[in-house]
């Protein structure tokens, strides 16, 4: 692993990366139940965790997917709502007939109507804007800025990215990934420097359900282990 002020970058085959993942994940999920550390979002962490390569994924396909989906443009006030843009303009419809109805008994509340009418018009349009752009940057993503650039994720958290360096029966990969906050990016370090020393192998977290790992790029998978860290180098305590 190479360390800089950009992040903690590992270069090799899949199952490095995917190694190099899992250990920033254990660093900070470890550091998450620190009480001495405030500085670890775990919902963040979460998402991280999600997009990050596993040992049962293709970088094409899955990484590919996941990219896309976490560069999207995020859900507005309608789709959060859960209303489709044509339920909106049905509303707008009955807040205009209602606005109508009420300019000769309450002039006042015609208004307010009319006002909730556009509300909704302006909500359906936002919605159905967000949607045909999500549409667009999904096939963009996935057709052509993966072809171009690395593949990246990036929240509040940490900022990460993924792409192969080389092509043929053994292609190498670099994955990088950098902590945002500088405190919480010195006490990763050290926890990974801890790892160095105390972890004698690392098994890479494999699916219990998968038969054949077809898993990047047809890379044979390590022994399935529960754990992420799984031989110290710790001597064994004495009988007696």
């Amino acid at each position: 692993m190479e360390e800089s002020v950009s992040g903690f970058k590992q270069r090799g085959r899949w199952v490095d990366v995917v190694e190099h993942g899992e250990r920033i994940v254990r660093a900070l999920t470890d550091l998450a139940e620190d009480s001495d550390v405030d500085a670890v979002d775990e919902d963040a962490l979460a998402e991280f965790d999600d997009w990050r390569p596993k040992s049962d994924e293709r970088l094409d396909e899955d990484v590919n997917e996941k990219t896309a989906e976490q560069a999207s443009v995020d859900e507005g006030e309608g789709e959060k709502a859960g209303k489709e843009p044509d339920e909106d303009l049905q509303k707008a419809g009955e807040k205009l007939t209602e606005s109508y109805e009420k300019l000769d008994d309450d002039p006042d509340e015609a208004v307010d109507k009319w006002g909730e009418s556009i509300d909704y018009v302006a909500r359906a349009a936002d919605s159905a804007g967000r949607k045909a752009l999500r549409a667009v940057e999904g096939a963009v993503y996935k057709n052509v800025m993966t072809q171009i650039a690395p593949y990246y994720f990036d929240n509040e958290l940490v900022s990460a990215n993924l792409q192969r360096s080389g092509r043929g029966e053994a292609p190498e990969y670099v994955f990088e990934v950098n902590v945002n906050d500088d405190d919480l990016k010195i006490r990763v370090s050290n926890t990974l420097a801890d790892y160095e020393s105390s972890v004698d192998r690392w098994h890479v977290d494999t699916p219990k359900d998968t038969d054949t790992v077809a898993a990047a790029e047809g890379v044979e998978p390590p022994e399935p282990s529960d754990d992420l860290v799984a031989e110290s180098n710790e001597p064994a305590p004495e009988d007696g």
